[in-house]
């Protein structure tokens, strides 16, 4: 497992909405992303965000249905992929011995649907073994980069790194009326997000709220933004970003999402 990734989850309606171009493309990922199947998966959410590093140690995965005002149906689906309680000890195990001084465990946690939402559709067999990892909302790019760093051995063990959130996430602004029309901070700042990456400026992009135009109107809460500097961090700072797919939603919400392969 060379490549960790970062996938912009979008709308719980995904796996029901066929006019989104994002749901054809995570349907399409064991044809045309990412054909090996792996292990285990290692998943960091947006919707999960804590204190501390913490990680959930469960045998089963219930499905978290944490969203509200949608569609009956989508409360009906199931996500039920195994547990992946050695992963979660194991980046525990990481994290500690890279100075992380306290990472939690959470038993009884389930996926949220920044995690199964994208894994309904990408590996929807659901029996792959599945963990995820919190964010850190209080603290910086900086941080999660090196929580990426610290996990960079589980790419050896057959272990799936999948940041999950969204390259742009202001919920107050997404108008129905702005669909197919895409507003111009949020072009500007997913423009500059792309071109930092594709052209290796990470350290650009653990400062994005000083460095990227925008910033804050893009993310005016970083939790969608820094399961990307995990994912980055975890493919090491020679790893080639490449952007796999593009679309737009509600005229800001950014589907961007890329590969990170790290070089033999």
């Amino acid at each position: 497992m060379k490549d960790t990734f970062y996938i912009s989850h979008g709308s719980p309606t995904l796996p029901i909405d066929d006019s989104l171009p994002a749901r054809r493309f995570l349907m399409s990922w064991k044809e045309k992303v990412f054909p090996q199947i792996p292990k285990s998966i290692l998943v960091i959410s947006g919707h999960w965000d804590t204190g501390f590093p913490t990680v959930n140690i469960v045998q089963h995965n219930d499905t978290i249905h944490d969203f509200y005002g949608f569609p009956d149906p989508l409360y009906k689906l199931k996500y039920p992929a195994p547990g992946a309680p050695e992963l979660a000890l194991r980046v525990k195990e990481l994290l500690m011995a890279s100075g992380f001084e306290r990472v939690d465990e959470d038993r009884e946690r389930g996926l949220d649907h920044g995690a199964w939402v994208p894994l309904f559709l990408m590996y929807p067999e659901a029996n792959i073994p599945v963990c995820q990892l919190s964010v850190q909302s209080e603290r910086d790019g900086n941080y999660h980069y090196n929580l990426g760093k610290a996990l960079s051995p589980l790419k050896d063990e057959g272990v799936l790194i999948m940041g999950s959130g969204a390259a742009t996430h202001n919920l107050e602004v997404l108008s129905q009326d702005l669909d197919g029309v895409v507003l111009p901070w949020a072009s500007e700042f997913d423009s500059w997000l792309k071109d930092a990456l594709l052209q290796g400026r990470y350290e650009d992009v653990n400062q994005y709220e000083e460095k990227a135009p925008h910033a804050k109107m893009a993310h005016p809460w970083p939790d969608h933004l820094y399961p990307l500097h995990v994912a980055m961090g975890a493919a090491g700072e020679n790893a080639k970003a490449k952007l796999i797919h593009e679309s737009w939603h509600l005229g800001s919400f950014s589907y961007a999402s890329y590969q990170f392969t790290t070089p033999d």
